[in-house]
């Protein structure tokens, strides 16, 4: 820009504030010039309800009120009961995963530990990947498709997707 456009841009925007403030300042200290109507603020009190009538309309609606301490212990019931079914069903059954894992050429193994992973058969793909290296077959990865699942140990594993 030129130094003229801008110098008359200035001017223009100083000019516009002072009339402003010219206006602002010069204008009577009048609150409002509006009609002066005194407005009616209308107070309702509500009578709060006791307690046997929020229960009788909670109970009513199908809400289900109890004190705290009775929940307190109902809640300590209920993490009783699932600990106890959580650890008979874990004694008594335990979940296999059985899953189709295809190695493509260029792949590494802690690309095979992260598929591992995903498919829920080994806990943690950096350890998979160090029991790869640790038994020396990291670079006898072999492309294909392969079946494993959680009862096999990593040792199977290896043994299945890696030629020795």
């Amino acid at each position: 820009m030129r130094f003229n456009v801008v110098s008359s841009f200035a001017a223009g925007i100083l000019l516009a504030s002072s009339i402003c403030g010219a206006v602002y300042f010069t204008e009577d200290p009048v609150v409002s010039k509006a009609a002066a109507k005194p407005t009616k603020t209308e107070q309702k009190t509500v009578a709060q309800p006791t307690e046997t009538e929020m229960k009788d309309k909670l109970l009513a609606a199908g809400y289900v009120v109890q004190p705290k301490a009775e929940y307190d212990k109902t809640l300590e019931a209920a993490k009783k009961a699932a600990s106890t079914a959580s650890t008979a069903t874990n004694g008594s059954q335990k979940i296999a995963y059985r899953s189709v894992i295809s190695v493509t050429q260029g792949m590494t193994s802690i690309d095979v530990g992260k598929m591992l992973v995903k498919a829920k058969i080994v806990p943690d793909a950096f350890k998979f990947s160090k029991d790869v290296e640790r038994k020396g077959v990291e670079k006898n990865l072999r492309p294909g498709t392969f079946v494993v699942d959680t009862q096999m140990t990593y040792d199977q594993i290896i043994a299945t997707i890696f030629k020795k």
